[in-house]
């Protein structure tokens, strides 16, 4: 008599609970079902929006000594924090996107920030020094491959009354419009202190985009 095999007999109980799990109910009604399944998708949907929502706020943001340190202390008094209009652009009215999709996408990005905070990689001035020209360029140039969009939900070329604007400000962004630049092109450093060597990494990465993709 020989035995079944060890995955034989895996892949047969596999078999059964999926069809178990499509077998129709011989004790709840439908309804039952239904209404439990939708309780239990409301209540999932809630508290991932509320996870979401309650990682999303500058308060979380800046709950690391990483960031309260070192960024969050340039930030403060920036235009962004402080202005005559009362209009403030918090952490992740900056970082990261309004729409449902592209914020899903930020979030599971943000798990390898969370990975380094474990390691300490920059837990230190001086590592936040050492990395910081590395971590401002990944910025600049996510900000360039999505046409600094998350700028432009406060800021956009159609909506700007340049005659109200400095002569300067004025003929730099009319340019800027008709040759297709982004925000990011002219506006690094509002915000954070510009890492040294900023210029050269400005010009390698404006280079890399004007390459034919």
């Amino acid at each position: 008599m020989t035995t079944e095999p060890l995955y034989g007999r895996r892949a047969g109980g596999i078999r059964r609970l999926w069809a178990s799990l499509w077998r129709p109910s011989t004790r709840y009604s439908l309804a039952a079902l239904l209404i439990v399944g939708a309780a239990v998708g409301v209540i999932f949907w809630g508290g991932f929006n509320w996870a979401m929502e309650m990682t999303n706020s500058q308060e979380f943001c800046i709950s690391c000594h990483e960031m309260k340190n070192n960024v969050y202390v340039e930030y403060q008094g920036s235009i962004h924090d402080s202005n005559p209009s009362g209009v403030r652009a918090t952490c992740p009215d900056c970082h990261v996107p309004k729409e449902w999709i592209h914020k899903v996408a930020r979030k599971i990005q943000a798990s390898n920030e969370v990975l380094h905070w474990a390691l300490g990689s920059i837990d230190t001035r001086e590592k936040f020094e050492d990395n910081r020209l590395r971590l401002a360029s990944n910025v600049w140039r996510s900000m360039k491959q999505t046409d600094s969009r998350e700028c432009r939900n406060c800021h956009n070329f159609q909506s700007m009354d340049v005659t109200q604007q400095r002569s300067r400000a004025r003929d730099r962004h009319l340019n800027a419009a008709l040759q297709g630049q982004t925000c990011i092109d002219c506006h690094k450093g509002i915000a954070h202190q510009l890492p040294a060597g900023a210029f050269d990494a400005e010009q390698k990465l404006n280079e890399s985009f004007a390459k034919p993709h």
